[in-house]
């Protein structure tokens, strides 16, 4: 396993691409199973979320060839049987259950099993699929599916206790498109990454209209064709890398390109009320970012799409504990969400976390201390964190942070801090 050690204390500068979206890469690549075609995806991010994914679709049957963030996939001949083997590493991974009830009529898909950051059950994707025809026993901890009377479009309220479900919605829209007749999604999740599927899936040939609202139907079609596509970017790098440089640009700043600017407005919303300077260009893709003389807290309460992304609650954390004055950080959607809160208070973070509020008090300065990464964006806000902080941060368990960061260490080198990725013995 790779750790990292952040040598704090370095002023960023210069500028760097964003990658694709992880999010919506993984059911775009899933969603290729859907056509007897080839299927040409590009800017997938070398990350092992994708890498997962890549290797579930190759255990399906489907023939996939990768090259410089390109994707090629042909899935002629494709199996019914996800192996556990696979699906245990990756959550993401139950998105390819809607392809293949789609295709084959039938699947056989393990339950992913718990999550770090808290209960993610698969209740509603469950209860999406079985809507519209599918029979669902659970067995053994696996998931068998078959469509005795195929698919058939209905109107499904996809609404759960924490607000709509992304991949829920991506499952249900990707078994709708081959579905007879019409289905209905309300409650349907808005955010980027469930409009690129969409769009992705009107490239191959679907009908679906409203992706991006809260109600998207789907006219089922006989077939969909092979297509090329490029994926969104990666909204919550670009957020992450916009928090470096509010807490350690100089004061021109640095700039990220290759971003969308309408899929940041929460972050950029909340770094200019803490005081800090987001300027984007006039195309809306790339933005610079350079920290407040007097930068001031906030309160952040996490929602769904259009509302500020529970993936960048740990990354403000950062930012706020040194920041002068009270922020509060609260997770409405992922309660269980603030590990992280307690490694920075190794740090010398003054953070108090209760029933999913951390209450933050910004001090001067974070001192050097090892620490441990418990999930993927506790892990960016870890390194966060260490470039602000006196002294080298070894940061453990680095796998967490290449599962949606790609490269993020060379990236940090390329502004000027001071990283290095070490092998641990």
């Amino acid at each position: 396993m790779d750790k990292l050690i952040v040598h704090g204390g370095n002023t960023l500068s210069g500028a760097i691409n964003i990658s694709g979206a992880k999010n919506a890469s993984l059911p775009i690549l899933a969603a290729s199973l859907l056509t007897e075609d080839d299927v040409i995806i590009r800017r997938v991010p070398d990350v092992s979320d994708t890498n997962y994914m890549i290797q579930i679709l190759s255990a399906l049957g489907a023939h996939v060839e990768r090259s410089s963030g390109t994707v090629r996939i042909s899935a002629q001949t494709i199996t019914h049987e996800a192996p556990y083997e696979l699906v245990r590493k990756m959550r993401a991974s139950i998105c390819v259950m809607g392809p293949l009830l789609a295709r084959l009529g039938q699947a056989m898909v393990s339950l992913p099993g718990g999550c770090v950051i808290g209960d993610r059950p698969v209740d509603l994707h469950l209860k999406g699929l079985r809507a519209i025809g599918a029979d669902i026993d659970l067995e053994g901890g696996n998931m068998n599916m078959t469509t005795p009377n195929g698919l058939v479009g209905t109107e499904v309220d996809m609404r759960g206790k924490q607000g709509p479900t992304v991949l829920g919605t991506d499952n249900l829209m990707m078994a709708a498109v081959l579905a007879k007749g019409t289905t209905v999604i309300e409650s349907a999740a808005a955010e980027p990454e469930v409009v690129d599927l969409a769009n992705f899936l009107i490239s191959m040939g679907a009908k679906i209209q409203g992706a991006g609202t809260r109600t998207i139907t789907i006219e089922g079609v006989e077939r969909l064709h092979g297509t090329e596509h490029t994926i969104i970017p990666d909204r919550i790098e670009a957020g992450t890398f916009m928090v470096a440089g509010a807490m350690a640009a100089g004061p021109e700043g640095i700039t990220i390109n290759r971003i969308c600017k309408e899929h940041l407005e929460p972050v950029t919303e909340k770094l200019i009320e803490s005081g800090h300077s987001v300027e984007f260009n006039e195309e809306g893709s790339s933005v610079k970012v350079a920290p407040a003389s007097t930068p001031k807290g906030a309160r952040i309460v996490t929602a769904p799409h259009p509302g500020f992304p529970t993936d960048m609650q740990a990354q403000f954390s950062a930012l706020y504990a040194t920041t002068p004055g009270l922020s509060v950080i609260e997770d409405t959607i992922f309660p269980q969400r603030f590990m992280h809160c307690a490694e920075m208070s190794r740090m010398g973070a003054n953070m108090k976390v209760d029933n999913g509020t951390a209450v933050i008090d910004g001090t001067d300065k974070l001192s050097a201390a090892p620490v441990m990464a418990s999930d993927l964006r506790a892990s960016a806000a870890l390194v966060l964190a260490a470039l602000n902080a006196e002294g080298s941060t070894e940061i453990n368990r680095l796998y967490h942070i290449d599962r949606g960061y790609e490269h993020i260490d060379e990236k940090l080198l390329a502004l000027g801090a001071k990283v290095e990725r070490v092998k641990e013995r």
